[in-house]
């Protein structure tokens, strides 16, 4: 029946879709990277697998990405039989796990990737129990991978000025200049996906996805109408917000105590060990807060974005206002009110209003190169425009983070 399936592999979050002959999504779904029992951050994981842990990784990743893909064919209806093409894009770190290479030339400088080109993965190498093999994006150096050329090959009539950022655990950013695809990473951390936040989640039945204030009340929106389990990328971003708004947050990211807030608002402010917390949500199951651990790694994240977007556009000699439209992917979700970034101070300001979103780019991505009868020349000709550079640990990276701290 030539079923097609498109693989997102992410830090926190495994995401397929599995597509008809047109390329019309039959199943879409996700599900949590099991790797992350071995921590939120690729960093961490690729140091156990240089230690000696990768073929545990490596099972543990592919067990996560084989009961996606019968989660997907189960749903669709059809057979693994059916299924005639499947493509995976990742980050750097992940890529190599997947496959159990050599992690060390991604740790050590000069940070190289193992590889970078399409890769034809045979099933018996890696069986996600279909009968065909496993493409593989390219990498385009050691900290920006295949997810993020994904992102690239779903965009078309790309101006001048445009950029893209694809929001997860390594924030990756690329702009274009006209001639070529300024690309970069950020360690943003796993705050966007749900990780290292308390009561955070992917985004599932159950997620806060906004947060509104209404007079003196916090507002939840909860994807599949349910009561609140957690917060994901998208209903954290928004709590922050409105936390910041109703003056239960500081500017400095410090949430207050109760007798310093005058309205009602301050019933939402419990005291949480040595520190406070927001209250978000309390029912007879369960109590949902917002603990100021929380928020410094929530702050971790934006600043990271915010600073990696800043960088990026002084290597490329842009200035904010030159930026012709922001691409917001990945974490966030389909759609935040741009007062939510605002208030978050996720973007430069002159860039908020230019902002808006691309659901899943990477599955979009993997989507337009299963679906073209082009897919791999297109996939190529977009390669030799990539120009990557690092960008952690540089100066001007460490400058600009600090100054993104604060909301």
């Amino acid at each position: 029946m030539n079923r097609h399936i498109a693989l997102d592999l992410g830090t926190t979050t495994l995401a397929g879709r599995l597509l008809a002959p047109t390329g019309e999504v039959l199943v879409e779904t996700q599900v949590v990277n099991p790797q992350r029992k071995h921590g939120a951050d690729i960093l961490v994981r690729l140091q156990q697998s240089h230690d000696g842990d990768g073929e545990e990784l490596q099972a543990l990743l592919i067990g996560g990405l084989c009961s996606l893909v019968t989660e997907l064919i189960d749903k669709a209806d059809c057979t693994p039989d059916d299924v005639t093409s499947v493509v995976a894009a990742g980050n750097p770190g992940i890529s190599c796990l997947l496959r159990n290479l050599s992690v060390s030339s991604l740790l050590f400088p000069p940070h190289k990737p193992p590889y970078k080109e399409l890769t034809r993965i045979s099933v018996d190498e890696i069986d996600l129990g279909l009968s065909s093999p496993l493409e593989l994006f390219p990498l385009a150096s050691g900290f920006v991978g295949g997810d993020l050329i994904a992102c690239l090959l779903a965009l078309q009539d790309v101006q001048p000025g445009t950029l893209l950022i694809d929001v997860g655990t390594n924030a990756e950013l690329a702009l274009w200049d006209g001639d070529r695809w300024w690309v970069t990473s950020a360690a943003a951390g796993p705050a966007f996906e749900g990780g290292n936040i308390g009561t955070g989640m992917i985004m599932a039945d159950g997620a806060v996805i906004d947060v509104q204030l209404a007079e003196d009340r916090l507002q939840l929106t909860v994807a599949g109408g349910g009561q609140p389990r957690g917060l994901c990328g998208s209903g954290l971003a928004a709590l922050v917000a409105v936390a910041r708004q109703a003056g239960l947050i500081d500017a400095t990211g410090r949430i207050l105590a109760d007798d310093e807030v005058e309205t009602n608002l301050d019933r939402y402010l419990v005291k949480d060990e040595s520190s406070w917390a927001i209250r978000f949500h309390r029912d007879a199951n369960r109590e949902l807060r917002l603990t100021q651990d929380d928020l410094r790694n929530f702050q971790l994240a934006k600043g990271a974005v915010h600073a990696g977007t800043q960088v990026l556009l002084e290597r490329a000699g842009f200035v904010p206002e030159d930026v012709s439209q922001v691409l917001l992917t990945g974490a966030l979700g389909k759609a935040l009110p741009i007062e939510v970034l605002k208030r978050v101070a996720l973007l430069p300001e002159p860039m908020l209003d230019k902002t808006s979103f691309i659901a899943n780019g990477v599955l979009a991505g993997l989507q337009a190169y299963l679906t073209a009868t082009d897919g791999q020349q297109r996939l190529a000709k977009l390669t030799n425009t990539i120009q990557p550079f690092p960008l952690s640990g540089t100066p001007a990276f460490e400058k600009h983070f600090l100054e993104a701290l604060e909301l």
